[in-house]
């Protein structure tokens, strides 16, 4: 059985806003990885794993 993705969970120390990264993505956003799709600020980590009971508070960053 799968839990599906895992998920990097960051907030921005810049603008305070939640966001994810599917661990799948770290080639494809090289060192991009662990910044704020909104402002580009350097995101703190908070967790890791499968989708969490809070998951929707975090917007998902995808790939352009």
């Amino acid at each position: 059985m799968s839990w599906g993705p895992c998920f990097l969970y960051y907030h921005c120390q810049e603008c305070g806003r939640k966001f994810k990264y599917a661990a799948d993505m770290i080639p494809v956003f090289g060192d991009r990885f662990g910044l704020c799709p909104f402002c580009g600020g350097e995101g703190a980590f908070e967790k890791d794993g499968a989708r969490t009971p809070d998951d929707m508070d975090y917007l998902e960053v995808e790939d352009e």
